[in-house]
């Protein structure tokens, strides 16, 4: 029985002992005999409940880290740490795959995690190397060759063949989980599929639908006459939660500097890019911005995008102002889901409120 079908019935059910009429109708033998069942219901519904809030907080936690609070069940707490450690290894495997991929594809990580997951949560873990072929069954392998300058004998340039292992990610989601029922020896469940998808989106997004829940002004760019673009939209002024300069910290009290701003946004709130420049650095920090892109503008001018939930942008990749480079989140040093921003001149740290743009123009 689900929550939602429990959650009906002990509605039902209280409102036929609250109705005077009907309570009397009914006679209090059999009310004698319903209110004892209510309460069960009751406490089944909060049973529910609080067992699907744990769900979400265990999701959370092993996709984007962060400190496993006290109020975890220790049966949870175990469970995650377990997760981590192979969410580790399916990192090293999907690099080692997307290293071998053409043409700007890649596989999408948070997907394998989600069905990974779903099929491995509060059960013993793969060991690293059926791990890696767990990845394998997400990409088909492909013998090409190309040509490359190398250098003879005599020390002349010379042009040669030469053959290399592509990868391609394989698009056809059924395929995929009839390899993972080969390579893993397990059978993969309708609903195991549907709990895939909701993990994926509670990944990305924090819900289970898959929709985002945007602020106005997010869904397009807010850029200024000088060409600057707030990372968030046009609203941005509404969530600042946390100013550059000196502030309280949220997790010791002291007061200490503030590199950047904090902007309160849902998870999976699209980031984009505030101007033109280059990536350099997309990649996770455990100790302070978790998942976090960095640009350079050129002319000393860099911006940081911190604690995001997903990471869109590539180092080496040539953006544009508005650009999405990222979804937001709540990972490294957070302690809610927010965009950290900062401007820096030539290294050094400055207030962003110097260059967004605003509403008034």
């Amino acid at each position: 029985m689900s929550a939602a079908t429990v959650a009906a019935i002990a509605k039902a059910a209280v409102a036929v002992l609250a109705d005077d009429r009907t309570r009397k109708a009914l006679g209090w033998v059999i009310v004698a005999i319903l209110s004892p069942l209510i309460i069960l219901i009751v406490l089944i519904c909060a049973f529910l409940s609080s067992f699907s809030n744990h769900n979400i907080t265990a999701v959370e936690l092993c996709f984007h880290g962060g400190v496993i609070s006290a109020n975890v069940p220790e049966e949870y707490r175990a469970h995650i740490e377990d997760m981590r450690s192979s969410f580790d290894r399916i990192d090293d495997a999907v690099a080692e795959i997307n290293a071998m991929c053409e043409d700007g594809q890649s596989l999408d990580d948070t997907r394998l995690k989600a069905i990974f997951y779903s099929l491995y949560f509060a059960v013993d873990q793969p060991s690293a190397t059926d791990i890696a072929a767990y990845a394998d069954c997400f990409v088909d392998y492909e013998e090409r060759t190309r040509t490359v300058t190398s250098v003879d004998g005599e020390g002349k340039e010379v042009e040669v063949e030469e053959t290399y292992t592509v990868a391609i990610p394989v698009t056809d989601m059924n395929e995929v989980y009839a390899r993972i029922e080969a390579a893993m020896g397990i059978t993969v469940t309708p609903e195991n599929q549907s709990n895939a998808d909701s993990i994926y989106n509670i990944a990305l997004y924090g819900t289970s639908t898959g929709t985002a829940d945007w602020f106005p002004g997010a869904d397009v760019p807010f850029i200024s006459v000088d060409g600057f673009c707030s990372p968030v939209g046009a609203n941005w002024e509404s969530i600042v939660t946390s100013e550059f300069g000196y502030r309280r910290d949220p997790f010791t009290g002291e007061t200490r500097g503030h590199s950047g701003m904090d902007l309160a946004v849902p998870t999976g709130t699209p980031i984009r890019a505030a101007l033109p420049g280059t990536v350099t650095v997309s990649q996770y920090n455990a100790g302070g911005y978790g998942y976090y892109v960095m640009i350079d503008h050129g002319n000393g001018l860099s911006t940081l995008y911190g604690h995001n939930s997903r990471l869109l942008a590539q180092v080496g990749q040539t953006v544009e102002a508005g650009d999405v480079i990222a979804l937001s989140g709540s990972t490294g040093r957070s302690t809610g889901p927010h965009l950290h921003f900062e401007v820096r001149v030539n290294g050094e740290q400055t207030d962003p409120r110097a260059y967004l743009p605003t509403a008034g123009g």
